[in-house]
């Protein structure tokens, strides 16, 4: 079945600059505007997806889409009237009947749902990371290019006072250019010692692919659960989430999973993109399992008038010296940038400039970035309006991109030189395999 790209709602912008242009307004069009309700699909449906759930909770719920009939039958139960579906694919049969999709899905099918739906026009909200590698993540920013749809990655800090006021402090050269930035992350799950999980909280202890065979949990499809990725037999470790964000096969780990909140606010504030070279430390790494402890190197070129910039991802035991010296005060996750005139670190909620005698009473810098009233309601005015949201798939494809070349220099085991335009690393082609890969049968993006 060919199914209409046009939406009733893109229908109705049309007609109305079609009607503008000749000077009249019909009076059905100036009422519908932006008190009009979405009609949404919400592919995934529990857990994170039940968060997103319930913040466009306001609009019109139309699908609902879950592997997970747990999941599909207590969201079913507060909108009864919206289709049901276990595979992401079938929703699409039915595009006519919405404008906007919110994608909460686990990593490795975050692609599989956020491609239709920009192909047939539709507003597009996706859990980050925005997609499971770096082949991905690009041709999802060119398609969002092409759609010219509302987009929005769920990296709900990005809204925050906090965060923008930190860009807004860094871009009015307070502390002057910044050559040097560094952020750490004390979650630290993944490949470790048993003992080091209990340190760390990690709800998985795992150092090899089980070979047993688990029941599957009553509701659950485990085919479409695996989706694109290799089939493999059911074991608890990789479900529920977030058992699954450890195993390369289906997440990236914490780099791509806390670094699209973290390297969030230096991407933002240094106006970065693609990085010229990428060099990561840990220990060995492993075939199937992401690790608990590493680093990451990231060296950007220049930026119009920014200064050339070196960006240090430290994730779990693995910290910056000048946190390790006691110069700056040791919180336990933060984001330092390093200036010619002074420091500022910041976490999610809070901020200061170092040191902090250097800057007393210092006046804050008139705000230069609007202020939203969440990350959802960004979204949603923004399919409304038409005006582009902070998180689009332009800006957080890049910052997806950029952190899974992380994980690919650790991988490799080399710093890589970055061809950015050609998705290559020029000195490292056995990088190539965790830039892309092939699709189980019955998958393709």
């Amino acid at each position: 079945m060919k199914l209409n790209r046009l939406t009733r709602r893109q229908f109705s912008r049309q007609l109305l600059a079609a009607a503008c242009a000749a000077g009249v307004a019909p009076a059905f069009l100036r009422g519908q505007n932006l008190n009009d309700k979405l009609n949404i699909a919400i592919i995934g449906a529990g857990g994170r997806g039940g968060g997103n759930l319930n913040s466009v909770s306001s609009e019109n719920i139309v699908a609902l889409c879950d592997v997970n009939g747990k999941n599909l039958d207590r969201a079913a139960a507060r909108f009864p009237h919206a289709r049901k579906f276990a595979d992401l694919r079938r929703v699409f049969d039915h595009a006519r009947e919405f404008d906007a999709v919110v994608v909460s899905t686990c990593e490795h099918t975050h692609a599989f749902a956020t491609m239709p739906a920009l192909e047939l026009g539709k507003h597009v909200y996706c859990e980050k990371p925005l997609t499971h590698n770096i082949w991905e993540a690009r041709k999802i920013r060119e398609a969002a290019a092409k759609a010219g749809v509302a987009t929005q990655m769920g990296i709900q800090i990005h809204a925050t006072e906090n965060y923008r006021q930190v860009v807004e402090l860094v871009q009015s050269g307070i502390i002057g250019p910044v050559h040097e930035a560094h952020v750490w992350v004390g979650r630290a799950w993944g490949l470790q010692s048993e003992a080091d999980a209990k340190k760390h909280n990690d709800i998985v202890f795992v150092t090899e692919r089980p070979k047993e065979t688990d029941p599957v949990p009553e509701g659950l499809d485990w085919d479409l659960w695996l989706g694109p990725a290799p089939a493999r037999p059911f074991n608890n470790v990789y479900f529920p989430g977030p058992k699954w964000y450890r195993w390369w096969d289906f997440g990236s780990g914490t780099m791509s999973d806390l670094g699209s909140h973290w390297n969030d606010l230096p991407f933002w504030a240094l106006k970065l993109q693609a990085p010229v070279t990428i060099e990561a430390g840990g220990p060995p790494p492993h075939p199937e399992i992401a690790p608990a402890t590493m680093n990451a190197t990231y060296e950007f070129a220049k930026r119009g008038d920014l200064p050339p910039v070196k960006l240090t991802w430290h994730q779990g035991e693995s910290k910056p010296e000048v946190w390790k010296r006691g110069e700056i005060p040791q919180w336990g996750s933060g984001c330092l940038f390093i200036g010619g005139k002074g420091m500022i670190l910041a976490d999610y909620g809070k901020h200061v400039l170092l040191p902090e005698e250097d800057f007393a009473g210092f006046q804050r810098p008139a705000a230069t970035i609007p202020r939203v009233s969440g990350h959802h309601e960004e979204w949603l005015a923004a399919c409304r309006s038409g005006k582009t949201c902070s998180a689009n798939f332009e800006y957080s494809g890049w910052l997806t991109e950029a952190n899974h070349l992380g994980n690919v220099a650790y991988r490799v085991g080399k710093k890589l030189l970055w061809d950015a335009k050609k998705l290559k690393a020029t000195n490292a082609p056995e990088a190539d395999q965790f830039i892309r890969r092939s699709y189980r049968k019955g998958w393709k993006l």
